[in-house]
C-alpha cells in the first residue's frame, strides 16, 4: 500500500470518527434542549398556578388568607428558582449547539481532505497517456 493510499485510509477512518463525534454532540444538544423545554414548561405552569391562587377571593378568615398568601409566595419562589435553572439550561443548550456546529465543521474539513486525497490517489492510479503518433511532414501540409 502506497503512502498516499495509507493517508487516504487514515483520513477515511478519521472522518468516521468525526461523524460519530458529531452524532454524540447532536444527541447531547437534543437532550439539553429537552431539559430547557421541560424547565420552561414547569416555570410557566408554576407561575400560572401562583397567579390563579393569588386571584382567589374565597378566604373565609384571616388565617386562610395568610395560608394562601404563604402558598402563593412559595409558588413564586419555586418559579424564580425554576427560571434560574432554565436560564442555566439555556446556556448549556447554547454551548451544546455550538459544540455541534464545531463537530460538523471538523467532520466536513476531514471529508474535504479525504476527497482531495482520493483525487490524488485516483490521479496517480491512472495510466499515463502516451503520446499519439508523431506527425510527419511539415506544418504546411
Amino acid at each position: 500500500m502506497t503512502a498516499d493510499r495509507k493517508k487516504l485510509a487514515r483520513l477515511n477512518r478519521l472522518e468516521k470518527l468525526r461523524a460519530i463525534a458529531k452524532q454524540a454532540a447532536a444527541t447531547e444538544a437534543a437532550q439539553a434542549e429537552g431539559t430547557l423545554a421541560q424547565l420552561q414548561n414547569l416555570s410557566e405552569r408554576t407561575q400560572r398556578l401562583a397567579s390563579e391562587y393569588a386571584a382567589r377571593r374565597d378566604a373565609v378568615d384571616g388565617a386562610t388568607l395568610h395560608q394562601v398568601g404563604r402558598f402563593v409566595g412559595g409558588l413564586r419562589t419555586i418559579t424564580r428558582t425554576t427560571d434560574g435553572e432554565a436560564e442555566r439550561a439555556r446556556s448549556i443548550a447554547d454551548a451544546k449547539q455550538q459544540q455541534l456546529i464545531e463537530a460538523e465543521r471538523r467532520r466536513a474539513a476531514i471529508e474535504d481532505r479525504a476527497a482531495a486525497q482520493a483525487r490524488v490517489v485516483a490521479a496517480k492510479a491512472q495510466q499515463p497517456v502516451l503520446g499519439g503518433k508523431r506527425r510527419s511532414g511539415t506544418e504546411i501540409e
